[in-house]
């Protein structure tokens, strides 16, 4: 088979922040890069973040006092204890002198203004005299579950100004940025991997690229779900190709945070900023409730704690009916015009053309939708994935582990770059110090393969079964037996119909030839994958038997940190039809021993204290 070939350092798989972050590091220390993504650079996920980054920078008067210590305590007790606190340390620690570094790489931060400010605290107007001596300097907006604010913005398209720096500062140092190049397989021989096979979207001819080191930054894969806030692109593709592998883990499949205000119909993010700028929840009585669940956090509760609340609300009789289903209420119009219209103007425009409301003046429909996965593939605090030596992975399709069961909002955006420049160190490291033999053998290997799961599905040799039910059988099952609320009956039944829905994808066939552009085959080629990546969420969460951050159980509502203080491995070994689950601490070393977080309420069943205080620095 006469394929083409590329060879380089280092392949990156994904051109969002942390891709590009990656590879940044490493092109600066002479490597050659080349990244590949399967749409242009600046129109990755990425891009969409809205609200802001984490760092306790301290420059706003309401951060004052606010330090890397401060960051790490609000992190660990936002994951409830379920991230590897050694990750959250390096993240808190190094969180700062990114976004100072992306300031000189050209970020256009809201700065500090001298004078009186005006702020919104529960809808309640009231001033704060800035410090003379701040003006200038980066400011920060509030975000829930944060003893300050820390969350470091551009309005609210964040996301999109430093997606455009970062892929200026690639160009910079003459990085090669390939797009519409979906990566199908990994080139590996069980013990290491030295590239990928790529299929090119617009030709739909198959590629080989090798490299002595790979990373995997795909992003999430919220389009397991019906209803999410995530672009299409955001379908697991990067997880399915390293769990493709049979050794490279899934860790915490079951970990799946659940925004609380995605628009309704539509489940368009509108940004946690509205709610730290000042904004508030109402009920069917436009009334405000967050405050008699959470009196001290109110709205400003983490993320799983809030949209726990609102399905509560509902489930009492207090939605908004609407023929798409129950919503609840954000009002921003007291923030004003002026407001809205520079800090909130992303919001401003998605409410005009999605919903035709003005939010100045209107209430916007929002209720829980699925946002973002702490689950992920498996890395080390380096960033190297479990299993495979030479293949890394950072960003959302990581299981870094930060997050933990929960991530705070503003700490995922700004673990891309942060991250992204700790992993890229730690293989700038791996290139220095390792020579990589390349195996034609299992290049060929992988490209027959391919070549072998194309074909069939073209000629349809497995079957006739229609990609797009599929995948709609798929998402319809975890919205049924797997969102926000959990229970044993409703996660057999999930895990039952997800085996069904598996042999069904792989009888999945095509109605088209297949031939050049063709996304029903995209999509054909990563169904099966996506479907195990469905089951192990389902049973992941079917036999975590404890509540715990994102993880609600109704059956097991305590937070069991005796026998549930871990981390859940998922596996899919070759010619398996189900998930092998397996299970390692938490975290190796406690810094912050479990305990409260201070929002959310719930029972919590105690560890051994023998246990903790062994892992316990002191």
């Amino acid at each position: 088979m006469q394929v083409q070939s590329h060879y380089s350092d280092l392949l990156v798989i994904g051109a969002g922040l942390s891709g590009e972050r990656a590879a940044a590091e490493a092109a600066a220390k002479g490597f050659s890069v080349i990244v590949l993504s399967i749409v242009p650079a600046r129109r990755s996920h990425s891009s969409a973040a809205q609200g802001g980054m984490q760092a306790s920078l301290g420059n706003s008067v309401m951060g004052e006092g606010d330090s890397p210590d401060v960051h790490f305590a609000d992190t660990v007790k936002g994951s409830d204890w379920g991230c590897d606190q050694e990750c959250a340390r390096l993240f808190a620690n190094g969180a700062p002198i990114e976004m100072r570094r992306l300031a000189a790489w050209g970020v256009p931060w809201n700065r500090v203004v001298a004078g009186r400010s005006v702020y919104f605290k529960g809808g309640e107007k009231f001033e704060k005299e800035e410090k003379k001596e701040k003006e200038g300097l980066i400011t920060a907006r509030a975000f829930g579950g944060t003893a300050k604010w820390r969350t470091c913005y551009t309005s609210d398209g964040t996301g999109h100004a430093v997606m455009c720096t970062m892929d200026n500062r690639c160009a910079e140092l003459g990085i090669t940025v390939l797009d519409r190049k979906d990566a199908v397989a990994l080139i590996h021989d069980g013990m290491a991997c030295t590239g990928a096979v790529v299929r090119c979207m617009r030709t739909g001819v198959l590629e080989e690229f090798r490299a002595k080191a790979t990373v995997i930054a795909t992003g999430g894969l919220g389009r397991l779900y019906k209803a999410t806030t995530n672009a299409v692109i955001c379908d697991g593709g990067g997880h399915i190709i390293a769990l493709d592998t049979g050794v490279a883990p899934i860790g915490n499949p079951e970990a799946i945070q659940f925004h609380p205000t995605g628009i309704v119909p539509t489940d368009i993010l509108v940004t946690e900023g509205c709610r730290g700028d000042g904004g508030t929840l109402l009920d069917v009585d436009q009334k405000r409730f967050m405050h008699i669940y959470e009196p001290e956090k109110a709205e400003l509760a983490s993320r799983d704690v809030v949209s726990r609340r609102m399905t509560e609300h509902m489930l009492a009789g207090k939605g908004v009916p609407s023929p798409y289903g129950e919503h609840l209420w954000l009002d921003i119009r007291h923030l004003g015009d002026r407001h809205i219209s520079t800090k909130l103007r992303e919001v401003d425009e998605i409410c005009r053309h999605f919903l035709g409301v003005d939010p100045r003046k209107q209430l916007i429909p929002v209720r829980p939708t699925q946002h973002y996965a702490m689950a992920g593939i498996r890395t080390n605090k380096d960033g190297a994935v479990y299993g495979l030596k030479g293949l890394f992975s950072v960003g959302e399709a990581a299981c870094w582990d930060m997050h933990g069961f929960n991530r705070l909002g503003g700490n995922s955006l700004a673990e891309t770059v942060v991250a992204g420049g700790i992993v890229g160190a730690k293989i700038v490291e791996f290139l220095q110090g390792n020579e990589v033999a390349f195996s034609t053998a299992h290049a060929r290997d992988a490209l027959r393969k391919t070549e072998e799961r194309v074909n069939s599905v073209a000629t349809c040799a497995n079957g006739r079964e229609n990609v797009y039910a599929v995948r709609e059988e798929m998402q319809q099952a975890l919205m049924d037996g797997c969102f926000v609320f959990r229970n044993e009956a409703d996660l057999q039944q999930c895990v039952a119909r997800l085996q069904k829905t598996l042999d069904r994808a792989r009888r999945v066939g095509l109605v088209s030839d297949g031939k050049g552009v063709c996304h029903e085959l995209y999509s054909a080629l990563r169904i099966e994958g996506q479907v195990k990546l469905a089951l192990m969420i389902a049973k992941g969460a079917l036999e975590r038997k404890e509540s715990r951050g994102s993880h609600n159980r109704e059956d097991y509502s305590a937070r069991d940190d005796k026998d549930w203080l871990n981390r859940t491995l998922a596996y899919w070994r070759e010619g398996a039809d189900m998930p092998e689950l397996l299970y390692e601490d938490a975290s190796p070393v406690f810094e912050l021993p479990p305990g409260e977080r201070g929002y959310g309420g719930g029972r919590i069943i105690p560890a051994d204290p023998a246990w903790v205080a062994a892992r316990t620095i002191k």
